[in-house]
């Protein structure tokens, strides 16, 4: 049966822009790709691809084989640009600060900024993992603009109450709250069971 007509696929986007922790976007293409009933869309912005090489020494080749569709970021013409498109969710891992003020102002001028622009008005779920420290004005005001818009601005934050071992284990703790927020079932985080008595 093709993609469009299985209901029980659901269609993910991942995006990932030219902030640093380009580890997030590669991880969450690695559980997704392990689920049986969910498709990739993939979109890398320029200096994403950089990021990619320079952190991860990672190949376009490999890349494009965890997911199950690419697109590339000039592709305004692309499936994923247009809101009949029927999509259950979209993370950009890393936000650039730059991608999120695109996203914040609405200017659809590649085809990250068009798909998120896309999530936002069809009301499906957006989550933006803003990679930036300190931030200023700008950013928390973009910030606040995209959540009014109904985004969900989502940090990666690691937590520690689960003693993280290694960066690994890092990473896919919030790859598990990443998941949970997607609606998607996952094994990746440690759940808090509270205090012992």
């Amino acid at each position: 049966m093709p993609l469009s007509q299985s209901p029980a696929s659901k269609r993910i986007i991942v995006a990932i822009s030219g902030a640093s922790g380009a580890v997030y976007g590669v991880r969450l293409l690695e559980v997704l790709r392990s689920m049986d009933n969910v498709r990739t869309h993939l979109v890398v912005s320029a200096a994403g691809w950089l990021n990619l090489q320079q952190e991860l020494d990672m190949t376009l080749s490999h890349l494009e084989d965890l997911a199950d569709v690419v697109h590339p970021i000039h592709e305004v013409g692309a499936t994923i640009a247009s809101g009949s498109f029927q999509c259950d969710g979209m993370v950009i891992a890393p936000c650039s600060m730059r991608t999120l003020a695109a996203v914040a102002q609405g200017l659809s001028d590649n085809l990250i900024t068009r798909a998120a622009d896309v999530m936002l008005k069809e009301r499906r779920r957006l989550i933006l993992m803003v990679r930036e420290t300190p931030l200023n004005l700008a950013h928390l005001r973009n910030m606040t603009s995209v959540t009014e818009m109904g985004g969900i601005i989502f940090p990666p934050v690691p937590g520690f109450y689960h003693r993280p071992q290694t960066i690994a284990d890092m990473v896919d703790q919030t790859m598990g709250r990443v998941m949970d927020v997607l609606g998607l079932p996952q094994t990746h985080l440690p759940r808090w069971a509270g205090l012992p008595l």
